[in-house]
């Protein structure tokens, strides 16, 4: 290969085989794939590797539920992932599965290079465990009284009547939502992989540009904080690969997941398809680069745990993480009951792919900013932009073409300034496509569409035609359209690739790479032309959206009772509700332990002129009473007083994650207490 020809391996975040693809998983593959794709464009060695995460615990119960086995379940969730990846033009090399021998090879063996360098150990636990289904009980499946207030019903990690957090084993007559059965408090050995001994390096990592700034800012903040050893391993009853040496322990989803990155170029490179070995890429000394799409929810995952298990394990650390936001639907999170929460294979049995691929395009950005799939701007964005502007100009001149000239453009540039200025996109355009600056790539070839419109309506081909004499005239106005339209696909080829295919035959030429945007086409023969893209049948995504309905009205398998990851629709406050709450830059003067309260810390805060507050709050997982000191947060100073049995909590502070990853969000640095927060 080329010496100067770049070698890239490329992920997107592994779907979870427990259920179908949905539009929020399209948003980071399409993102992926158009970067993947304007890679291959411009000549550079790009594979796209991605597989389906096919380990945990909600595998195991879920195919319990439809009575197959967990292999079963995950073979067919991988055949229907693969299939409507597919349907959305996603150009994966390899999609592999976690729960294949590569990986389970390669987490081993990582596991041992961790072991061997001093970087795991054991130590012992208390979970609470059910006695019928004969496993330890996550949070999320037991229910109980709240050890604070009494209320009834409540989960195992906090009350959401008066909102008090609290250890699972404190919860007061707790009941397993699995079987119903009154939990056994039972000690058992887990093991850890020490993170804090790899702080230093994830300090320079992390803050060597390889993450976007504002995640690198937010792992800075845990960091600050100090890191906590990681629990990798979980107790059988599980799904996942047991832990060599051991007879009931296995090892934790979130450890064998990204390993799935690296099995899957296994996979590929064993079957004899991959131009590259898997040491050129994953080897500590590569010079290749290894590039993570993810989204924000998962940061931690990648870019503190994954880092320093490779690099404590000797092989290289990721080049660039991308972290994206979330996908809303018109302003809200999506719904069932509304018909937004959109699988993608409702979405193709509707409309076509291209659009979402265009419209995602047209929104993202190299910042972890959410997303709002707006119906109605998808309709008319789509209908203005690839029908109304870039098709438009092939439909216009093509039938001149045809009609006068036999099909044969004209050899000569008619306006080779105009020329000029589009082949000089490409200067613009592909810097924005290699930064993921998506939104502005599109802006740059709609204004260049509108450019090649503004010719053509000047020069009038259809009023030259009727004009005696004229034909070469209408000849050259309609191929230089012609030959702009050809640059335009070029540019949109990474987004849409099956109009670009359409194009290139209509055009008669090899499929189009990024140096033909400065390639004049000459005495080309053109195809008759076909209309490349129709516009988007507001019908068409009326019936999606009621086929959403309908298929959440259908009867579904019965499902073990687990926490809502999602919002439903009684539970959404109004903008009205929002506003009314008062955010104010607080400064701690003091921070200390709670008796009798594992996860609370008592605040006493300074709000400026609204003076003094106590709060208590649920942030002792993450947060010693020293490294708090002086620290500005964000309070609700509005929220009514909560007497607690440790005193009166006056207020609440505003932080985000769970467990060991809470972290405080932060006003701006020179911010005054009692300022508000906008």
């Amino acid at each position: 290969m080329a010496e100067d020809r770049r070698v890239i391996y490329v992920t997107s975040a592994l779907p979870y085989a427990n259920g179908d693809l949905h539009i929020g998983h399209l948003l980071e593959q399409i993102q992926t794939d158009i970067w993947v794709r304007y890679q291959r464009l411009r000549g550079e060695l790009c594979l796209y590797g991605c597989a389906d995460d096919g380990h945990g615990s909600p595998m195991m119960l879920k195919a319990e539920q439809l009575g197959i086995s967990p292999e079963a379940l995950i073979a067919d969730m991988k055949l229907a992932h693969e299939r409507d990846s597919r349907g959305f033009l996603i150009s994966h090399d390899v999609y592999h599965t976690t729960h294949s021998e590569e990986n389970r090879t390669r987490a081993e063996e990582i596991f041992k290079r961790l072991s061997d360098a001093g970087y795991i150990y054991t130590k012992r636990v208390e979970q609470l465990f059910d006695p019928e289904k004969k496993m330890f009980l996550a949070d999320r499946f037991l229910k109980g009284e709240c050890p604070r207030c009494g209320a009834e019903d409540q989960y195992g990690d906090n009350c959401e009547k008066c909102g008090a957090t609290y250890e699972a084993t404190e919860l007061v007559n707790p009941r397993s939502t699995l079987s119903g059965a009154v939990p056994e408090l039972r000690s058992s050995t887990h093991y850890f992989f020490d993170l804090p001994k790899l702080q230093d390096f994830l300090e320079l990592w992390t803050s060597s540009g390889t993450l976007q700034p504002e995640v690198a800012n937010k792992i800075r903040e845990w960091l600050e904080v100090g890191l906590h050893p990681w629990d990798i391993s979980r107790d059988a009853p599980y799904f996942g690969f047991k832990i060599p040496g051991t007879e009931d322990k296995y090892f934790y989803v979130w450890l064998d997941a990204p390993i799935g990155y690296m099995a899957a170029l296994e996979h590929l490179v064993a079957g004899g398809n991959a131009p590259v070995t898997f040491e050129q890429i994953w080897n500590a000394d590569s010079s290749a680069e290894v590039h993570h799409f993810i989204g924000k929810d998962i940061v931690n995952f990648h870019t503190l745990f994954w880092p320093a298990m490779l690099h404590a394990a000797g092989y290289r650390t990721p080049t660039k993480v991308h972290t994206h936001g979330f996908l809303t639907v018109d302003g809200t999170k999506m719904s069932k009951t509304r018909g937004t929460f959109i699988n993608a294979r409702t979405y193709l049995d509707h409309l076509d792919p291209e659009y979402l691929r265009y419209y995602f395009a047209a929104k993202l950005s190299p910042t972890t900013d959410d997303i709002d799939l707006s119906l109605a701007d998808f309709v008319a964005r789509v209908n203005a932009d690839l029908v109304g502007k870039v098709v438009n100009i092939a439909s216009r001149c093509a039938g001149f073409i045809h009609k006068g000239h036999d099909g044969v453009l004209a050899a000569k540039c008619a306006d080779p300034e105009l020329w000029q200025t589009f082949v000089a996109g490409a200067e613009r355009i592909g810097p924005l496509f290699e930064a993921g600056e998506f939104n502005k790539a599109v802006r740059e070839i709609m204004a260049l569409a509108d450019r090649a419109n503004q010719y053509i309506d000047a020069h009038k081909p259809w009023a030259l035609a009727k004009e005696p004499g004229r034909e070469a005239d209408v000849q050259a106005v309609c191929s230089l359209g012609l030959n702009l339209f050809a640059v335009l696909m070029v540019y949109l080829k990474p987004i849409l690739p099956k109009m670009a295919e359409q194009a290139e035959a209509f055009l008669g030429v090899e499929p189009l790479s990024w140096a033909d945007s400065g390639r004049w086409l000459g005495a080309q023969r053109i195809e008759p032309f076909q209309a490349l893209k129709q516009r988007v049948d507001p019908k068409a995504v009326a019936a999606m959206i009621e086929a959403g309905k309908a298929s959440e009205a259908a009867p579904q398998p019965a499902a073990a009772e687990a926490r809502p990851t999602k919002l439903e629709d009684d539970a959404i406050i109004s903008i009205d509700d929002f506003t009314r709450v008062d955010l104010r830059v607080a400064r701690v003067i003091s921070a200390q332990h709670v008796d009798g309260a594992d996860k609370l810390l008592e605040l006493s805060l300074d709000v400026g002129a609204l003076g003094k507050r106590t709060v208590f709050s649920g942030i002792r997982s993450a947060y010693a009473p020293e490294d708090l000191d002086g620290r500005l947060v964000v309070l609700v100073a509005n929220l009514a007083p909560r007497k607690m049995r440790f005193g009166v909590s006056e207020g609440m502070v505003l932080a985000a994650g769970e467990g060991k990853d809470i972290f405080l969000i932060a006003p701006e640095p020179d911010a005054e207490p009692g300022m508000p927060v906008r």
